[in-house]
């Protein structure tokens, strides 16, 4: 394979089925890599706000002068969005050879595509003289190719409900998962304010230095400004963080819990807090479009996001519309995002996505159409998110709002030209 698509394009015919939770296979190959970090490495688990908390650690670490990597996943419109090194997104040709280097150890190890992109990304960050590694987990913890990795501290975020075949259908089963990226003596810092009972006994069970929202660190604020206090250390008079919606408090305060935690091994000042917190940047986290009408695009895609989507909308003032374009996973809990959302919407615009996991856009109209009491709302169905963008943009009022979410892929669909693009197409004249 010369390029990366086509390394891709592999490694989803490699395994025989997408998702195989399990350690031995990867961490086998790993092992051959002699795959090890000699920097800190903080890994983030959750249900959401996984991302947010990776983007605001990156940010105020780069402010204070490290050279960061950072793992998430899935990307929005270029796998090479995965990987970040000192702030910029890997290079494809980097990213072929770090393919080239798996499969060289391989040895017919069957991998699927997230446990051989997760070893290639390991292995080019490993390589790249870093001061700091952020690791997402994909899904789960425990049983999460990330998990290979010992990390020095661990974040996790919200709890809830997702994934719920292969993790569990309740918050205590799923939280055990979650629970298994902590490390016995090392900080585990839980930025759910409610977390369930398992993840607090399997850190104590473990041994591991855990930091709970509440107890151990708190922010307060007001309609200007924001105040962090942890065990030893305290910010006040802070600008809010640069992502919008209502739960990002909560995640910026698990990061700089993560922060004190490590103090003696990446200290950073307070300035870089301040600056870090204020310039972060996160595509698709209720990201607004500047235009008329505005547009909205978040990647939210169970009930606990969506919930927290359907109260930043309520925050964002009266529209006379709302233009809703969704698609979705086949596999989400669809029934209560949409009663949740469903209040705020006047027109509906589903859409296919290209993967077989996700639902038809007549599926998601039907399902929509069977909860749906408002006789005065209308929806259509659409073959991509782009057409769905578009007939919401030729419906909808100058003082209107639409809004893309559902999935990754949805809000990657509308963004594959780019911001710059999809603004000029989008402004009024």
């Amino acid at each position: 394979m010369k390029t990366l698509q086509q390394w891709l394009d592999w490694c989803e015919h490699l395994h025989p089925v997408a998702i195989d939770m399990g350690l031995e296979r990867v961490k086998a190959v790993a092992d051959r890599m002699n795959l090890r970090f000699d920097c800190p490495v903080i890994t983030v688990a959750g249900t959401n706000g996984k991302g947010s908390t990776c983007a605001m650690l990156e940010a105020v670490l780069l402010q204070a002068g490290y050279r960061t990597g950072v793992y998430t996943s899935p990307h929005l419109v270029h796998f090479e969005e995965r990987c970040r090194l000192h702030g910029e997104s890997a290079k494809a040709v980097e990213l072929v050879d770090a393919f080239a280097a798996v499969e060289a150890v391989r040895d017919g190890v069957s991998l699927t595509y997230f446990e051989f992109s997760t070893l290639a990304i390991l292995h080019l960050m490993a390589g790249a003289h870093l001061d700091v590694v952020i690791l997402e987990v994909g899904m789960g913890g425990r049983l999460d190719a990330v998990n290979i990795v010992d990390a020095d501290c661990t974040i996790i975020t919200s709890v809830d409900i997702d994934h719920a075949a292969i993790l569990g259908h309740d918050r205590e089963t799923i939280g055990r998962e979650k629970a298994g990226v902590m490390r016995a003596g090392r900080p585990v810092v839980v930025s759910d304010p409610v977390p369930p009972q398992s993840v607090i006994e399997h850190a104590n069970t473990l041994g591991a230095d855990l930091w709970l929202f509440g107890r151990d660190f708190n922010y307060s604020g007001d309609k200007q400004q924001w105040a962090w206090a942890g065990r030893d250390r305290r910010y006040s008079g802070m600008a809010y963080p640069a992502l919008r919606g209502a739960n990002q408090l909560i995640n910026a305060s698990g990061v700089l819990a993560a922060l004190e935690a490590l103090r003696q091994s990446i200290p950073v000042t307070a300035q870089a807090v301040r600056n870090g917190m204020a310039m972060v940047e996160l595509p698709g986290r209720f990201q607004i479009v500047p235009g008329q009408p505005v547009l909205v695009l978040d990647v939210a895609h169970n009930p606990h996001s969506v919930a927290a989507l359907a109260v930043n909308l309520d925050a964002m003032g009266f529209y006379p519309g709302t233009h809703a374009v969704l698609g979705a996973m086949a596999d989400k809990d669809l029934l209560p995002m949409f009663q949740r959302v469903n209040p705020l919407v006047d027109h509906w615009y589903f859409t296919d996505l290209p993967l077989p996991r996700a639902a038809r856009a007549t599926d998601l109209q039907q399902m929509w159409q069977a909860q749906n009491k408002r006789s005065e709302v209308t929806s259509s169905v659409h073959a991509d998110p782009m057409q769905a963008l578009r007939a919401a943009m030729d419906a909808a009022d100058p003082a209107d709002r639409i809004l893309v979410f559902g999935s990754f892929h949805t809000v990657g669909g509308v963004l594959q030209d780019g911001i710059p693009r999809l603004q000029a197409k989008h402004l009024s004249p």
